[in-house]
């Protein structure tokens, strides 16, 4: 056990981690020394940042939980601390359940930690971080809570009222990093194109993602996280006339049949997503779509089930994910319908949507044999360099392998490269 030395362990996503990065800084100012994730803790303190999103997760955090509880009982560990979207949402039960962690914070009162700990809370570095991330990208979290009322989600639940961010804070913060040396930003929010609506009384995404890209040093901005409701269209012209601005688009859209698209409260229709898709193509050419889609939702018929088969092929997305439905209490699908899809046929309609997008994934991979793009390295693994292209977001999208072959190249560099082969997923290529 070493004293002075703070673990953080972050579970669920990137918004939870910029939490995480945010609380390490003010950690480190305060004199402790602070690792994160690391595969060996050994501080006498530990903070766990909990996901409380869907079943999976949860059970996630809880067993994290109980593994530095029994450290802690072991004598390994002297204080334990629990934050996020978990301790947010069932911090007075987990109190009860689980004794042995010292104290539960919520999503938003972190700060409070460092009361508990006899520190202060830096006011002066309030949007400063220690990046987990490497040097040459970050997320840059833009707003919190969702004011969508999807019925399967629990998000507006945890986080509350959408709150975005004032503009000028967020320019300041990505001046900031890139004088650390920050080349290329994740934009994320809960809801990434309601930015604006609380503060301005309009949709501010377009204009914020336009004073990003003139900022001096941002070579690529990705956004991530949309809603395809109202979007805010003056974004595609942002996107083709900043060079800057990846062609590039996270949107989450669910399903397609209009059955399921009233039933889980989307306020959008079959034929306006497609619409969508459309004008994103036709407005900014060579746009890459990343989007993700739920299987087994209360009242899913074989129907609606081959009405998404047929989505996936006919719009041929260039990333997607996919994931079973998960009851979430207090949700509005939670109280209104019954789970009756039985597990197993959610996991035969998942493995099957999975297996076409495979296909589509594969076969876009390979058209892309031949040309040249732009690429930063983030790593070396092996006898490779890891790279990406605009079109990929780090850690879940394809990668760029460049074997190594004695040339020396440097992470978070830019380079020319032609792509030589392909398989199902991932690219190969060659510095020009």
């Amino acid at each position: 056990m070493r004293r002075n030395t703070i673990d953080i362990i972050t579970l669920g996503c990137s918004k939870n981690l910029v939490d995480s990065e945010k609380l390490m800084r003010q950690l480190e100012a305060n004199g402790y020394k602070v690792t994160h994730d690391s595969p060996n803790p050994q501080g006498e303190i530990a903070v766990i940042n909990t996901c409380g999103f869907i079943g999976d997760a949860k059970e996630e955090s809880i067993n994290m939980i109980l593994e530095f509880c029994e450290a802690k009982e072991e004598g390994r560990l002297k204080k334990l601390y629990v934050m996020g979207c978990l301790s947010e949402r069932y911090l007075k039960e987990l109190e009860v359940e689980i004794p042995q962690v010292d104290k539960f914070y919520g999503k938003f009162n972190w700060n409070e930690l460092l009361a508990d700990l006899g520190k202060e809370f830096h006011d002066e570095m309030a949007i400063e971080r220690t990046l987990t991330t490497p040097k040459h990208y970050a997320y840059l979290k833009i707003s919190e809570g969702c004011d969508r009322s999807c019925a399967y989600c629990a998000i507006p639940i945890i986080t509350g009222k959408h709150t975005s961010r004032p503009m000028e804070e967020i320019i300041d913060e990505v001046k900031l990093l890139v004088s650390q040396g920050v080349k290329e930003f994740q934009i994320i929010a809960q809801e990434l194109t309601y930015y604006g609506v609380d503060l301005y009384k309009s949709q501010k995404l377009p204009e914020l993602i336009e004073k990003i890209a003139q900022v001096p040093g941002v070579e690529w901005i990705r956004l991530h996280y949309a809603y395809p409701t109202h979007f805010p269209e003056d974004l595609f012209r942002v996107m083709r006339e900043n060079d800057n601005v990846c062609k590039y688009m996270d949107i989450a859209l669910q399903h397609i049949s209009d059955n399921m698209l009233t039933r889980m409260r989307r306020n959008v229709s079959k034929s306006e997503t497609y619409d969508l898709i459309e004008k994103f193509r036709q407005e900014v050419p060579g746009i890459h779509l990343r989007t993700t889609l739920m299987v087994g939702f209360p009242g899913e018929t074989e129907e609606d089930f081959e009405e998404l088969k047929e989505f996936v092929q006919k719009a041929r997305f260039d990333r997607m994910g996919a994931f079973a439905y998960s009851e979430e209490e207090g949700t509005y699908a939670a109280e209104n319908y019954e789970d009756s899809i039985p597990q197993e046929v959610k996991q035969a309609r998942l493995d099957e949507l999975m297996a076409l997008q495979q296909e589509i994934s594969a076969d876009l991979s390979h058209n892309k044999i031949g040309q040249e793009f732009k690429v930063i390295i983030d790593r070396k693994e092996g006898e490779y360099y890891i790279g990406r292209t605009q079109f990929d977001s780090p850690e879940v999208d394809p990668e760029v392998l460049i074997k190594a072959d004695g040339k020396r190249l440097f992470s978070g560099r830019f380079y020319q490269v032609r792509i030589t082969n392909a398989d199902d997923f991932d690219l190969f290529g060659e510095i020009i």
